[in-house]
């Protein structure tokens, strides 16, 4: 009898031949390893490339890091800078009308402007259609295309004027109304510093994100 023939077994079952059952890990183990890991891989996969896009589309990070390609996109979607020229007061010829009951106020009033460098037209009372009928400071009038360029640059003459634009005008005289609130023109300085202010607009203004991502790619 063997030594691996279990006793009480009577010689009859024998343990024979040179191959002996192994222990394996059970499967579910090893699967369920294989699922989490799989799983890590796919999150971290899809968190770097929600980076990525924000990184391409927001303009918050440094534009100077972004490639070639990124600054085109940016600039392709940033709308184009609007800039327009203001004209000197030399360019503007004004036409001073006096809508109240006081006398000699058209005659001072276009003096000081001749002064302050603007072109003088006609001086006189106001037409019908204004005399005596401007409660404010002053009445400004010009062509449609004056809105906000000539027109700016007379208000900054007189504070509280108000401003009012004619499609069918012709020409690109302006009119100054004198209404019956009117003290005189702002002081020069004062009206000076406006002037600086409305040609340079921006000068004084923070850079928008359009233009600072500009700057990080001319800088590339």
């Amino acid at each position: 009898m063997s030594m691996l023939t279990p006793p009480g077994m009577g010689g009859r079952y024998r343990i024979t031949g040179d191959t002996y059952p192994r222990m394996r890990p059970p499967r579910r183990r090893v699967r369920l390893v294989a699922v989490v890991v799989a799983s890590a891989a796919v999150l971290g996969l899809t968190g770097w490339g929600t980076l990525q896009l924000i990184d391409v589309f927001s303009g918050d990070g440094n534009p100077a890091a972004g490639s070639a390609a990124d600054c085109r996109l940016k600039a392709a979607a940033a709308p184009a800078a609007r800039v327009e020229a203001l004209p000197a007061p030399g360019r503007i010829r004004v036409n001073v009308y006096n809508a109240t009951q006081r006398t000699g106020l058209a005659k001072d009033t276009a003096d000081q402007l001749r002064k302050r460098g603007f072109r003088i037209g006609a001086v006189g009372n106001a037409p019908k259609q204004f005399d005596r009928k401007v409660k404010g400071t002053g009445l400004l009038l010009g062509p449609a295309a004056a809105r906000d360029t000539s027109l700016r640059v007379l208000g900054t003459q007189l504070g509280g004027a108000d401003l009012r634009t004619d499609a069918g005008r012709k020409g690109a005289d302006l009119d100054l109304v004198i209404g019956d609130a009117f003290k005189g023109l702002t002081r020069q300085a004062s009206a000076d510093q406006a002037l600086t202010r409305l040609s340079a607009p921006a000068s004084a203004a923070p850079a928008s994100p359009s233009a600072r991502t500009k700057k990080g790619c001319a800088a590339q």
